[in-house]
């Protein structure tokens, strides 16, 4: 009788990363970051550029287009007293939901005053309240510009790119915590749907020259949108992971890339996904039927994808739910195995790091 396996755990996905390995900058080229590629027994040491060498004609690219938000503000209270604001979502009129970290949290009815206030070319927000999420301790405000301008031109005009909690120089520039580089190499050269707190990283990679390459090889190009929240930087805390409640994230998939997926598979294409995000909002079409909507699916290994064939993926942290969802994808030993080859190589890990090639596992 064969013993059933044990289910997976929390510890089960940690591993040990030299922090200098943590990318703190992106490579000088888009397309110049290394590329593993695990899909065989051997790995393979590739440069991203090699990518649409590496597909075949008739396959069907899948881009995440979500536009980066400048949803990190910064501001003080009446009193005096710092605070940052970082703003998940907007919503009717000028109301957002954001988080506040602040040493004593004001009550609802505040004022704060952003980026220097009113007298200083800034602008105001009012606290009204809790927001009800599973997320973690969001905040409803209601902001208020010099000239009736909408939070988008509001976070445009004065906010700053919301960088990974890895990336150390955003601690060490506590009010300027991003660099002109970033402006253009932490958004994607495909972004269009404004509404992320954190980039699509695997998408990062891809320049101008790389998406005429895949035109020119037959391979099809479409997009999703899912608009990444701060929650993908919170980490799992229970051990179960059955006991983790996943953040949820807002999703689109139009009528033009259903299409493209019915057309895929028609032709005998394979779905290849760029970016852990692109997976969860294919997957949950797949699931729902819904087109658009929230979802806070959670993939862990024993799941049944759908849709998916080839990912495209970052490097991620230890724990993470990202880590749980390329292992369900390619297989735990393999991911596993993977990781150690990456880290004995200098592979660069995270946002800005290098990026793996997968295929999903068989039976």
């Amino acid at each position: 009788m064969t013993a059933t396996p044990a289910p997976f755990t929390l510890s089960d996905f940690d591993f040990s990363l030299p922090p200098e390995l943590i990318a703190q900058h992106p490579a000088p080229e888009r397309s110049a970051s290394r590329l593993l590629d695990g899909r065989a027994a051997q790995p393979a040491d590739r440069i991203f550029k090699e990518l649409p060498g590496l597909l075949r004609a008739g396959d069907l690219l899948v881009f995440n287009d979500t536009r980066v938000l400048k949803a990190r503000l910064f501001g003080e209270k009446d009193s005096g007293g710092k605070l940052e604001l970082l703003i998940e979502r907007v919503l009717d009129g000028a109301e957002v939901v954001a988080h506040l970290k602040v040493s004593k949290k004001p009550l609802p009815g505040a004022r704060i005053h952003l980026a220097g206030g009113l007298h200083q070319g800034g602008f105001e927000a009012t606290l009204l309240g809790r927001y009800p999420d599973e997320d973690g301790p969001l905040f409803r405000f209601a902001l208020r510009g010099a000239a009736g301008e909408s939070p988008w031109e509001l976070m445009e005009r004065h906010g700053h790119l919301p960088l990974p909690p890895y990336i150390e120089r955003q601690q060490n520039q506590a009010h300027d915590p991003d660099e002109a580089e970033d402006a253009q190499r932490y958004q994607t050269v495909f972004a269009r749907a404004p509404g992320a707190v954190a980039a699509p990283t695997a998408a990062l990679h891809f320049d101008e020259g790389v998406l005429a390459d895949l035109a020119a090889r037959g391979i099809e190009t479409a997009s999703v949108t899912l608009h990444v929240g701060a929650g993908t930087f919170q980490p799992v805390k229970t051990e179960n992971l059955a006991e983790h409640q996943m953040h949820s994230e807002w999703y689109d998939v139009p009528l033009a890339t259903l299409a493209a997926l019915e057309r895929c598979r028609q032709r005998g294409g394979r779905v290849v996904a760029v970016g852990t995000t692109t997976v969860r909002t294919l997957e949950s079409w797949a699931r729902s039927g819904q087109t658009s909507g929230d979802t806070n699916i959670f993939i862990t290994p024993g799941f049944d994808f759908q849709v998916v064939d080839v990912l495209l993926t970052n490097f991620h942290l230890p724990k993470s739910t990202l880590m749980m969802l390329v292992s369900a994808f390619a297989g735990y030993v393999p991911v596993m195995g993977l990781y150690r080859y990456a880290i004995a190589r200098g592979y660069r890990f995270f946002s800005y790091g290098d990026a793996m090639l997968l295929e999903r596992a068989k039976g």
